[in-house]
């Protein structure tokens, strides 16, 4: 186990070095330069100049990246071209409100999603089974801004029943002070025991995150139903039936405790998955994360906040599939 994990390690460091050998070579030949950006559309040429030796633009490209390599091992994103602060220090303001919408996609698609797949395969071939998979196939097939632009017009625009923009309303943003403990506004609004403020973000982050949570909802349906279908006709359930056990014990104690492995190493990857996900989905209903950060920093050609974005989410990507390999592995049969 100790060999396949530092093995899985060195393939992940390996992945994270070609990740920022190709983002540093591509901000490299894209035809623009760092320096004016950093000075802005009016400055002069001896600004510019100045600007260069500043950003180490002067330098040769080994130099610079080795010099890149070195800040990155010291956590040093390096400075934001537009805003002229720390990438490192914008990103922990814009990833708070990603996570917090990750987090509560994830649930909804864990608390949904298996307990369908979980019934789906209890009532095989039923209409409640042709039902769910039609929906399983369709949350994984359709794609997430669809389902939030088609949300959006009719529980915003037709309707009116939940907000857009922002993670809660102008009103309460004016009227209370925004508690900032774990940067998770339902958390620490719970933390802090005020309900004025968690009933307004639980209602602002409802619609984006349901588009964000078809994906597993759909997956974690389908593993689960397969799982179980597969479980299901083990000798061991044979045998529990005809010792006359109640179907209700079988179906959760027996079956859905095996069936678990495959899900949850799905539904680890699939967290990887929605950090990128997200992006889109926070463009469309104005959600102050990192998809709006990204958006700027495209629009800007901000190339330090582009590769500070690159490389969090590549490494989140690595990370969690390196866990999701381990729990493959922790798995007894997969061990054997």
């Amino acid at each position: 186990m100790a060999k396949y994990i530092i093995r899985r390690i060195l393939v992940s460091a390996f992945v994270l070095f070609g990740l920022i050998v190709i983002t540093f070579t591509l901000t490299r030949i894209i035809p623009t330069d760092p320096a004016a950006k950093w000075v802005g559309p009016r400055a002069t040429a001896e600004q510019i100049a100045a600007a260069r030796i500043k950003l180490g633009l002067d330098e040769p490209v080994f130099v610079q990246f080795g010099k890149y390599i070195t800040d990155i091992l010291h956590g040093d994103l390096g400075y934001s071209l537009v805003s002229h602060k720390p990438v490192t220090e914008e990103l922990l303001q814009y990833l708070p409100a990603t996570l917090e919408l990750i987090i509560v996609g994830t649930f909804l698609g864990v608390i949904i999603g298996i307990p369908l797949g979980l019934y789906s395969a209890k009532n095989k071939n039923s209409w409640f089974d042709h039902i769910c998979r039609f929906f399983s196939v369709g949350a994984v097939s359709l794609p997430s801004f669809w389902i939030a632009l088609m949300l959006q017009l009719i529980f915003y625009g037709w309707l009116g029943w939940l907000p857009v923009g922002s993670r809660v309303s102008l009103q309460v943003g004016l009227m209370y002070d925004l508690p900032d403990i774990t940067g998770l506004l339902l958390l620490d609004s719970l933390i802090t025991g005020n309900m004025v403020i968690f009933k307004d973000a639980l209602r602002h982050i409802i619609l984006p995150a349901i588009p964000l949570a078809m994906f597993p909802i759909g997956y974690s349906a389908r593993m689960t139903r397969s799982a179980l279908l597969e479980i299901l006709n083990e000798d061991y359930i044979i045998a529990a039936r005809s010792y006359g056990l109640k179907e209700r014990l079988i179906l959760w104690v027996y079956a859905f405790k095996n069936s678990l492995g495959p899900t949850v190493t799905v539904l680890t990857m699939t967290v990887a998955t929605l950090l990128v996900g997200t992006f889109l989905i926070e463009v469309i209903f104005s959600w102050p994360g990192m998809g709006r950060y990204i958006g700027n920093a495209i629009l800007s050609f901000d190339f330090p906040a582009i590769m500070g974005v690159t490389l969090l989410t590549g490494l989140s990507y690595t990370v969690f599939n390196l866990i999701a390999d381990i729990l493959m592995v922790l798995d007894p049969r997969i061990r054997l």
